[in-house]
């Protein structure tokens, strides 16, 4: 039963904000202490990074850049400074909860989850993600992306599926894989950026522009899929949770049903009455959780950009026959092979590989993730989540593979159609994040004019991008 308030009158509980026409009301407890110290912490941010470290880095950006050279590269902060705040606000309600924000959604109506699920699953069924990093091992050794790819894909569900607690094995990938970037990123800036490249380096700044000859739907696919993009935001709920921030430490972790130990877990979360002691422990928190995503996520994201489109900048922008698809990146290796020796190129595509091939791997466990905690909190309640995440990552996997025997396998287009969808995503939990963290959680924890201009901000954005690439896609689709 829900008691019925006064517009204006304080509630007399913290349980009084939640709606519970589809989801039960949490449980009361009180918000754990933060760490002593901000490593403790670090880890979602690094996932992030991670995970994102894909498309946008690998590809669509340094793709830009070889085209028409810097001018596109202030759209990376601008993506970048906007996911920042969404993915804070995300994380906001999980902290304050130790729900996922699709929970939140789901106490409004009890299908949102259910719609970015399926959202999620739409935008990841075409793995341009893994055809990628396939399409980067054949510059090395040869052979077929197809049965590469599908090769990928049949190892990340058994990597996924044999790790005993899932988050801390997709925590060590990742940190391996950005660590191997950011070796990549500096040996190019001493033996492969010119002093030329370095030079043009401030039209980042000084010439912006948007090359609309390249169509917006690449271009708001850069936007979207600056370091995240789509349904990897909404999975900071997740990761964090399972990293044991302030009220997720009370929910257990998904585990591998081969070599793990389920725990019988609540379909809804915690929260905490906003006594002085639990504010005083929230703002330590909020902290922590503030300056873990941005020096993680945003500063590893940023740097990575801007420096693989100086890479690509340097090696191959200006020739005449560059192809228009990801065959790029080879010519760019070649040219890294020519200018600084034989090893170079070949480290540029083994370091793309693994970079793209994490991403895979992150991309399935966010996009089960997400599905598995709608269904386990709004339809399946009796089902134990780790089980149904496992179902989740073998479903798409399986897709995945007929997906690409089915001759969809050109990496670029897939990537597109993926990052469409993410940034439609993006402009609808734009307003559910608003509406969520601002009727469902106390006050004092509320977000501030400056965080609810940022949502506001990040809804036109994407609002706008959407509506402007869905009518250039019209527009190629009838001819004008």
């Amino acid at each position: 039963m829900v008691t019925t308030r006064r517009p204006g009158d304080r509630p007399r509980s913290v349980l009084e904000l939640f709606p519970t026409k589809h989801l039960e009301a949490p449980k009361v407890r009180e918000l754990p202490d933060p760490p002593r110290s901000f490593r403790h912490v670090i880890g979602p941010g690094i996932i992030a990074a991670g995970v994102g470290l894909a498309s946008g880095e690998f590809i669509l950006y340094p793709y830009i850049a070889s085209q028409v050279g810097l001018v596109f590269v202030w759209a990376a902060f601008v993506g970048l400074a906007t996911q920042y705040f969404l993915n804070m606000e995300i994380e906001r309600y999980t902290l304050a909860t130790g729900e996922t924000a699709l929970t939140g959604f789901s106490r409004y109506w009890r299908h949102w989850g259910l719609v970015f699920a399926l959202l999620a699953y739409f935008a990841n069924l075409w793995p341009g993600w893994v055809t990628s990093s396939a399409t980067l091992v054949t510059y090395l050794v040869g052979g077929s992306v197809v049965p590469i790819a599908i090769g990928m894909l049949l190892l990340i569900g058994v990597t996924l599926t044999l790790s005993p607690v899932v988050y801390q094995a997709l925590e060590k990938i990742e940190w391996f894989k950005v660590a191997a970037v950011l070796l990549l990123l500096v040996v190019a800036s001493v033996f492969a950026i010119g002093a030329d490249a370095w030079a043009d380096a401030p039209q980042i700044v000084t010439n912006p522009g948007i090359p609309s000859e390249l169509g917006f739907a690449l271009l708001m696919g850069a936007l979207a899929f600056a370091g995240a993009g789509g349904g990897q935001n909404l999975c900071q709920s997740n990761w964090i949770r399972d990293k044991g921030f302030g009220m997720g430490s009370y929910v257990p972790k998904i585990v591998s049903p081969v070599t793990g130990h389920p725990e019988a877990a609540p379909s809804t979360g915690f929260v905490f009455e906003p006594t002085p002691e639990n504010l005083g422990r929230w703002n330590r928190w909020w902290r922590f959780a503030n300056v873990e995503q941005l020096t993680t996520f945003v500063l590893i994201t940023f740097i990575t950009i801007t420096f693989t489109s100086l890479l690509a900048y340097a090696t191959v922008f200006g020739r005449e026959d560059l192809a228009s698809d990801i065959s790029f990146i080879q010519a760019e290796g070649e040219a890294l092979n020519e200018t600084v020796g034989g090893w170079f190129g070949t480290f540029f595509w083994v370091i793309g590989a693994i970079s793209l091939f994490a991403a895979a791997l992150g991309i399935v466990d966010y996009t089960s993730r997400l599905a598995a905690d709608v269904l386990k909190t709004a339809y399946l309640k009796g089902w134990n989540e780790s089980k149904l995440y496992f179902g989740l990552v073998w479903g798409l996997v399986l897709i995945g593979c007929v997906v690409l025997l089915s001759g969809l396998s050109q990496p670029l287009i897939l990537l597109v159609i993926s990052a469409v969808t993410g940034g439609l995503m993006m402009f609808i939990y734009s307003a559910l994040l608003l509406l969520v963290n601002k009727r469902t959680l106390p006050k004092e924890i509320q977000p501030g004019a400056g965080r609810v201009a940022a949502l506001i901000w990040a809804f036109l954005l994407f609002g706008f991008l959407s509506v402007l690439t869905f009518n250039q896609q019209l527009q190629n689709l009838f001819g004008g």
